[in-house]
């Protein structure tokens, strides 16, 4: 019987460690180990590019691809790791049970917005986290045209001024305009509990989302939160409430729960403390990538975070270890200690910053035409060619 590395999940991370593995694999001519995909449907979805319109396009099929590299593919939802047992249990559409066993696994199930427990939240918050949300999203504001002019429908409120909420709300000015007309009185107001804008984005980039958050029109409440939301507004922590038919929530983001099934040290985002080779700490047949693991990218005390360009690096190591484990070659370290930011400022343009103290580099339309190059073409997974996509694969390849 063929030993089984399993991949759970099928964004960023399980996409690159399944590419990996079989990278591997195929180079020592391994053909008693086979790679299997666990995930909820086969396509890449393009995370990164939800607060964009036209979501429902953002995802990049995997049957094709998955099939010329030779991974198997189950579609279902991963709903219980049995570490002692080698084992995982899933749910498939259908919604029937099922077990797969592993001689090794690579979590790569990814994170998910938490949303918070606010008076309104399930019937009037949006978000943009999952693509399903994100639709959700752009139809709620395609209906708003057909809604009388009032500062509520011309209003969006973000709650959340990181990165997501940056994006998001940059991009809002246009995709109202398109909707609602020129003329129309509109307003983007990003809450935030910060005393600063984008405080947690440090001194590098400030300048520049603060000089496009003046010429895009945006506001900011600072050192705020939002408290309760209904079908006409919010209401902050200090009493002052701002009309609103649309309010999306981008703070809070936090590892898949299946990290909580496995018994190793979690960071306060429920990330998985891994090594260099990306095993988790007390599991010997368990690897996270992706933002399941809390890996260190350099040896002066950084570590990865929640994004594609670390997801990339770790599913391409990741897979190659437990490969590597099975068949008794030498494995990787992951290292990635290039660090770079490119932060979408709607029409205004972009940002791009290298290092973990965000230097600026690019601003404006030549950071935008960065953008989105990396937005349409370098995060997206490689053809379903054999040859090409396990060479994009190589663990060496720098991924910023």
């Amino acid at each position: 019987m063929k030993q089984r590395i399993l991949i759970v999940g099928g964004g960023f991370a399980g996409v690159w460690s399944a590419l990996s593995a079989m990278r591997l694999l195929d180079q020592h001519g391994r053909t008693d180990i086979s790679v299997t995909m666990l995930a909820p449907q086969p396509e890449l979805r393009i995370r990164p590019r939800f607060y964009e319109p036209n979501v429902h396009s953002m995802k990049a099929p995997l049957t094709e691809l998955l099939a010329a590299v030779g991974v198997e593919f189950v579609q279902g939802t991963a709903e219980g790791i049995d570490a002692p047992r080698q084992q995982v249990s899933y749910r498939d559409t259908a919604g029937k049970v099922g077990n797969l066993s592993y001689d090794r696994l690579v979590l790569a199930s990814g994170s998910r917005l938490m949303r918070p427990a606010l008076e309104g939240m399930e019937a009037h918050l949006f978000d943009v986290d999952e693509i399903e949300q994100a639709v959700r999203l752009e139809q709620h504001l395609a209906n708003l045209a057909e809604r009388p002019q009032s500062p509520a429908r011309n209003t969006v409120v973000v709650a959340g001024g990181g990165f997501t909420g940056i994006e998001t709300a940059t991009e809002m000015p246009a995709r109202l305009r398109a909707l609602l007309g020129d003329d129309a009185a509109i307003r983007v107001v990003v809450v935030d509990r910060g005393e600063e804008i984008a405080a947690v984005l440090g001194d590098g980039i400030r300048p520049a989302i603060s000089d496009a958050s003046r010429e895009l029109g945006i506001e900011w409440y600072l050192g705020r939160m939002v408290v309760a939301v209904d079908a006409d507004g919010v209401t902050l922590d200090d009493g002052q409430r701002i009309a609103s038919n649309t309010v999306i929530w981008t703070v809070g983001f936090r590892a898949s729960a299946l990290t909580e099934q496995i018994n190793a040290p979690r960071d306060n985002q429920g990330r998985l403390q891994v090594d260099s080779q990306l095993k988790v700490q007390g599991q010997p047949a368990i690897f996270a990538a992706g933002d399941t693991a809390r890996a260190a990218t350099d040896d002066v005390g950084n570590f990865s975070v929640m994004s594609c360009q670390h997801a990339i690096a770790l599913g391409r190591h990741a897979g190659n270890n437990a490969a590597a484990e099975l068949i008794g070659v030498a494995a990787t370290h992951y290292s990635q200690p290039k660090y770079v930011t490119c932060l979408d400022l709607g029409a205004w343009g972009a940002v791009y910053s290298e290092g973990w103290d965000r230097q600026v580099k690019l601003i404006g339309s030549e950071a935008k035409t960065l953008k989105q190059q990396i937005n349409s073409l370098w995060i997206y997974p490689p053809v379903a060619d054999r040859a090409i996509a396990l060479a994009a694969a190589d663990p060496a390849i720098p991924v910023a």
